[in-house]
C-alpha cells in the first residue's frame, strides 16, 4: 500500500484510476483481498524449518517460489520503463512474466529479455487470424506458454473511467489527438498538466501504443480508435469448441484465465488446457463474482491431478501466497501488487516489492512450520469460526 501512496502522487488522475479501480460498485475488488482474512492459518510447532524450500515447478517451468507475473495490459502506461522493467526484475526473481495482448511492448521484444520463462495471453478474436498470429508469434519466439482469457464477452462497466474520461488515445493524427483532449472533464486535463512528462509519452512519442495489436498484420480499420477497435473484437458467440481449438493449434502449456467453478475448470480441462487461473479480472468484469481465493478448496478437491491450479486476485501478502498453496493452488500471480511498485519506482520498485513479498513467503512458511511450499496441504489453514 505504500507503493500505491506513491503511484497515486505520480500518475494523472485518469491513470491511476484505471489501475486502481474495478467495475460498479468495485465490492469484487475489495473482496479479492479481503477474503483471505477469512482464513487462518494453523501452525505446526516444534518443527524444522532450518531450511526453507519455495521451489517449484509450474507449466513445466522451474520456479524459485510459487509466484508469477499476471499479464496486465499497458505498462507503461504507469512507468516509461514498462514491461521490459518488469521481465527483468521476474528473472531476476525466478519467476515466470506473462505479457498481455494489450501490453505496450511487442511478442518479440519481451522474448528477447532475458532467459527466463514467459506465458503470452491471449484473446479468441472474432477475426481468428488475430489470435492465431499471435500463437504463430510467440511459438517462434519460444514462449513458455499461453493464455486465454475468457471473461470478457465484453469490456466490464469500470464507472471510474467513465467518470475521468480515460481511454487510450486514438493513433495517428496530431488533430485525433487534440480532439480526444478536448472531450476530457477539467479535473483530467488538470492532472495531465501537471504530469507533463507522461502527457509527452503519450501524445508525442506515442509510447502507449498496444504494440501487439497494431503489428498484427490481420488487424485493420483501427485508425480511429484501438480501445474501439478491441471492444468490436470481442466475441460473444465463443464456446469450448475454440478452446479445443487452440489447444491444438498452440500444442503446449495453455492456461485458462477467468473461471471459477468446478464445472468450468472440468470444461477446461476436457478441452484440452493444462492449468486455470481462478481469476475475476481483478474485480475488473462481473461485480458480484467470488473472490478466487474461495474457488481453490472446491476446484483442488475435484480437479487437482488434471489442471494446475493458479489463484489470481487479491494477493498483497506472504501469507496469502501460504493460504492460497494450503488451500490446493499450484502457484499465485499478482498484477496490481506490482503496478503499483512499478509506478512508483520502475524496475527498482518492481524488484523491492517482489523482495518484499517473497521474504514475506519465506517467514510465513517458518512461522506456520512447514519447511517446503510443497508439504502445504489443509492441515494448515482452515476458514474463521
Amino acid at each position: 500500500m505504500d507503493f500505491r501512496r506513491i503511484a497515486r502522487r505520480r500518475l494523472p488522475w485518469p491513470a491511476f484510476n484505471y489501475l486502481d479501480g474495478g467495475a460498479d460498485d468495485e465490492h469484487t475488488l475489495s473482496r479479492n483481498t479481503a477474503a483471505f482474512d477469512d482464513y487462518e492459518l494453523l501452525p505446526s510447532q516444534l518443527s524444522d524449518v532450518s531450511s526453507i524450500d519455495t521451489s517449484t515447478t509450474l507449466l513445466g517451468e522451474h520456479m524459485a517460489w510459487p509466484v508469477m507475473i499476471s499479464p496486465t495490459g499497458a505498462s507503461k502506461l504507469f512507468h516509461a520503463d514498462g514491461e521490459p522493467a518488469v521481465v527483468r526484475a521476474a528473472e531476476k526473481f525466478g519467476m515466470i512474466y506473462s505479457l498481455s495482448t494489450l501490453g505496450t511492448a511487442t511478442i518479440e521484444d519481451v522474448a528477447a529479455i532475458g532467459s527466463g520463462p514467459k506465458m503470452y495471453q491471449v484473446y479468441m478474436f472474432k477475426d481468428r487470424g488475430l489470435t492465431e498470429n499471435f500463437v504463430e508469434r510467440c511459438k517462434a519466439a519460444q514462449y513458455s506458454a499461453l493464455c486465454l482469457t475468457v471473461d470478457t464477452p465484453l469490456a466490464g462497466n469500470r464507472e471510474r473511467d467513465l467518470v475521468t474520461g480515460f481511454a487510450a488515445p486514438p493513433k495517428g493524427s496530431f488533430r485525433g489527438h487534440l480532439n480526444y483532449i478536448r472531450q476530457l472533464p477539467l479535473r483530467s486535463l488538470v492532472s495531465f498538466a501537471r504530469h507533463p512528462g507522461w502527457l509527452a509519452r503519450a501524445m508525442i512519442k506515442e509510447d502507449l501504443e498496444l504494440v501487439n495489436i497494431t503489428s498484427n498484420p490481420n488487424a485493420k480499420d483501427i485508425d480511429t480508435g484501438i480501445v474501439e477497435y478491441i471492444n468490436e473484437q470481442f466475441d460473444r458467440s465463443l464456446t469450448w469448441k475454440e478452446v479445443e481449438w487452440l489447444a491444438q493449434l498452440w500444442n503446449g502449456p495453455l492456461v485458462i484465465k477467468g473461471v471459477q467453478t468446478v464445472e468450468d475448470c472440468r470444461k477446461a480441462a476436457d478441452s484440452g488446457a493444462t492449468a486455470v487461473m481462478l481469476s475475476n479480472h481483478g474485480g475488473r468484469q462481473l461485480e458480484g463474482a467470488p473472490a478466487p481465493v474461495d474457488c481453490i478448496a472446491a476446484v483442488a478437491d475435484k480437479l487437482r491431478d488434471r489442471l494446475e491450479i493458479i489463484c489470481d486476485g487479491g494477493v498483497r501478502r506472504g501469507t496469502h501466497v501460504v493460504k492460497a498453496l494450503a488451500l490446493g493452488a499450484n502457484a499465485c500471480s499478482i498484477g496490481r501488487g506490482y503496478l503499483y511498485a512499478l509506478a512508483a519506482g520502475g524496475q527498482a520498485g518492481v524488484e523491492r516489492a517482489l523482495e518484499l513479498l517473497k521474504s514475506e513467503v519465506e517467514r510465513t512458511l517458518a512461522l506456520v512450520g512447514c519447511s517446503s511450499v510443497a508439504k502445504l496441504g489443509r492441515s494448515y489453514v482452515r476458514l474463521r469460526r
